[in-house]
């Protein structure tokens, strides 16, 4: 069963998803404020599954939390929010979220969510093998989770490295939306085609001049075209 971090100022939405994450086997730990969620995870870097996080709180904002926490930390973060623009959401994945959920949500679609993400992010870990690839300046370490433009090494979110290694193992094969969707996302994803938009802009602009490895397909979705490693 999973160890979760709940971190909400609101004491009933922190009780209204122990309630349901002790029912399935969970055990959860609360934090009032992304303050003392920082200093827990500062304290205990490895021993959550996932964190749930509010943006909107006191003292310090989810935002600020999960970018201070991911400086020690690489647990999944699911971001809560009563706001649903794209801002926040492209914020939100820049600093390495890996799913947004919008208040009022349902307590048990939430915990589907929770299961989607700690089932993808184990699966992720088992899958890379012990692997470098080279594409020009681009080289990919696929069981460091490392990547680096030029000998520079580059920050993506835990999705945009899932992302980013589906596509090179799939390298010159024409990947639909779906397909992408279903591989990196999950088959219980409950997004839209705007998540997998996004993550694609975010990566190309951390792969500088090497975003030209990732071609768009119009009405189709995206291929990682090159020759092969160098």
């Amino acid at each position: 069963m999973y160890q979760i971090l709940v971190v909400d100022d609101e004491q009933r939405i922190r009780e209204l998803i122990k309630k349901y994450a002790v029912f399935e086997g969970h055990t959860v730990i609360q934090a009032g404020d992304g303050m003392e969620a920082v200093q827990i995870c500062r304290e205990r870097p490895h021993d959550f599954d996932i964190i749930i996080m509010d943006v909107m709180m006191p003292e310090l904002d989810g935002f600020s939390a999960v970018k201070e926490i991911r400086k020690y930390s690489s647990t999944p973060v699911l971001m809560l929010s009563a706001r649903g623009e794209e801002y926040d959401k492209i914020h939100g994945f820049e600093l390495g979220i890996d799913d947004y959920v919008v208040k009022p949500f349902s307590p048990k679609e939430l915990m589907m969510r929770i299961n989607a993400i700690i089932k993808r992010s184990s699966a992720s870990n088992e899958e890379n093998q012990n692997e470098v690839v080279r594409f020009d300046g681009l080289t990919i370490d696929f069981t460091g989770r490392i990547v680096t433009v030029d000998g520079e090494k580059v920050e993506l979110s835990p999705k945009e490295y899932d992302l980013l290694f589906y596509m090179v193992k799939n390298k010159n094969i024409a990947l639909t939306r779906e397909k992408l969707i279903t591989n990196v996302w999950g088959y219980d994803f409950y997004g839209d085609d705007r998540t997998l938009d996004t993550h694609i802009k975010l990566l190309r602009k951390s792969l500088k001049d090497y975003s030209r490895f990732i071609v768009t397909l119009r009405g189709v979705g995206y291929r990682f075209e090159t020759q092969g490693p160098a």
